[in-house]
């Protein structure tokens, strides 16, 4: 008999921090979306083996509204959790980034379906971010998250708090307690906590989220402790293991099978080569097999370190039907493999009624904005991939463009577009960020005129590092535009460095108007393709 495996990673292309949860026969992972909307990404499986996207829960402005939010910011780590016959989604809302504070909000909303209207967000505190909330077997919740610590004299990640939830007052109740500092690896964050006979194990990431990212187990007789560390080190890490697929493994969470089986997932990256520390498909989710061992710490099952191909569990293969990636706007909603960045009023950005059968993007800011950035994109799933599009777009003036972009952040994207010269010429040309932490574009070729009116077809072709744009007047005979563009600064560890990045590479639509006139450009449909289906 074959044994089946489950090939990593199972949520590929930005995926991080993966919560999961199993209610019956039915898995679900939660992963953090930083500033794309709507907030947080939940999947589901039957077998751990295939998943698929069925929710995004904080999809109205009352659950998040991330205007104005930088870069890496917004909705970091949920906690997916099932009890009391509901679901229960913890999470950040980051409103700062750069310096000594975060600005972090931590809120609680629940609902009765995973794929149903999720209720108005619980305010819960603002001392760190990664909550979690345990339900022990007593009926109590607890809430955890780490600690930032601002002050000068501290390394900012300042340990675990842990309060009481009273969900029939919906706050937090008595007195907060730091129950875990972490270990010397340090950057102790993304804290759950699980009660197996007799022992509470805590689980934190550590190590920072780059290339000595880590989870760590611990384990005390009573909640609030004092924990007892893994005498084996690290439960999951490739920090001393640069030859692995899979880096920058850590920040999870675990599981159970209905038969008794366990499973830990991960966060991890791709990067293009050991030698070439590049990830564009930024930070994934992973999955592993382990088992306790005789001292009750748990330990991977499959190999030292973590694994590319791991043993399946034993449950009935559950394959779901294959979803088509070339998309056209017929649907009066966006399809579900696209969002958009930080605003919760989508009718600013674009429609798809106002010209059915094509989505129109509404011309706003420029692709720097923290604000209203006209972008519609799909995530990167794979190293190399083609996308293709088609735009009618009349500018009217050298400030108003639309086309193609491949967009890391507001400081990493590669952008074919279309706009005009002072005469009304029409033109296609490129713009390139270049990990520039001031913003600063680049023009890396002189603008083609192109005909004055009609469809235009535009093309990224990715293989790994590199990246050519194409355009085409039929979609057939296509003209590719001179040069490669360097792929590999739209990765995590370009610009800022591995440890400020924390999303991953998106292709898709944009669309700017710099005069404040709203000049609209229309798609008429977006495909993307991977090697596999070219």
């Amino acid at each position: 008999m074959t044994t089946r495996v489950i090939h990593n990673p199972i949520l590929p292309g930005f995926n991080p921090d993966p919560s999961i949860v199993r209610v019956g026969d039915d898995y679900y992972i939660a992963t953090s979306t930083f500033e794309w909307y709507p907030g947080v990404q939940i999947h589901h499986s039957k077998d751990l083996v295939n998943w698929r996207l069925v929710a995004r829960p904080l999809n109205r402005p009352e659950l998040l509204d991330m205007t104005g939010e930088p870069d890496s910011c917004g909705v970091w780590a949920p906690c997916l959790s099932y009890a009391d016959g509901k679901f229960w989604l913890v999470y950040t809302d980051v409103k700062r980034f750069d310096g000594n504070f975060k600005d972090t909000h931590n809120y609680l909303t629940t609902c009765e379906q995973i794929d149903g209207e999720w209720s108005a967000p619980t305010y819960l505190n603002s001392s760190g971010f990664d909550p979690s909330l345990f339900h022990d077997d007593d009926g109590r919740k607890w809430l955890l998250n780490m600690i930032w610590d601002h002050r000068p004299d501290r390394t900012f990640f300042g340990g675990t708090m842990l309060q009481e939830f009273d969900p029939a007052k919906g706050e937090l109740i008595g007195e907060t307690q730091n129950i875990f500092p972490g270990s010397e690896l340090g950057f102790t964050e993304g804290p759950h906590i699980y009660k197996r006979e007799g022992f509470y194990y805590l689980l934190t990431a550590e190590g920072g989220t780059g290339y000595n990212h880590a989870m760590t187990l611990a384990r005390s007789r009573q909640l609030d402790g004092p924990y007892e560390l893994d005498p084996a080190g690290h439960f999951i890490t490739a920090k001393d293991s640069p030859e692995l697929e899979l880096q920058r493994c850590g920040h999870g969470d675990w599981v159970e099978t209905q038969n008794g089986e366990f499973y830990a997932v991960h966060l991890c990256s791709r990067p293009l080569a050991p030698e070439q520390r590049f990830s564009p498909l930024g930070r994934e989710s992973a999955i592993q097999k382990v088992a306790w061992n005789a001292d009750g710490w748990l330990r991977l099952a499959d190999s030292a370190e973590p694994a590319s191909a791991v043993t399946a569990p034993n449950l009935p293969l559950h394959p779901w039907p294959q979803e088509s990636t070339h998309f056209k706007f017929n649907d009066p909603r966006l399809p579900a493999a696209f969002q958009w960045l930080r605003t919760p009023y989508p009718e600013k950005l674009f429609s798809l009624t106002a010209r059915p059968g094509c989505l129109r993007l509404i011309g706003r800011e420029s692709l720097g904005s923290w604000n209203l950035s006209s972008l519609v994109a799909m995530r990167q799933s794979a190293l190399r991939f083609t996308a293709q599009t088609c735009i009618e777009f009349t500018p009217a003036s050298f400030q108003q463009m639309a086309g193609l972009v491949c967009y890391y952040n507001s400081q990493k994207f590669h952008y074919l577009y279309l706009s005009c010269d002072d005469n009304g010429q029409r033109h296609i040309g490129i713009m390139s960020c270049l990990a520039d932490i001031g913003l600063s574009a680049s023009f890396p070729l002189a603008p083609i005129n192109i005909k004055q009116e009609g469809e235009v077809h535009l093309k990224a072709e990715v293989d790994r590092a590199q990246l050519r744009f194409s355009y085409s007047y039929d979609g057939t005979d296509w003209v590719t535009l001179p040069g490669e563009l360097d792929y590999r600064l739209l990765s995590c560890e370009a610009g800022k460095g591995e440890g400020a990045s924390f999303t991953g590479a998106f292709v898709g639509m944009a669309c700017q108007d710099m005069t404040g006139r709203q000049r609209s450009a229309d798609f008429h449909y977006f495909n993307y393709d991977e090697p596999e289906v070219l």
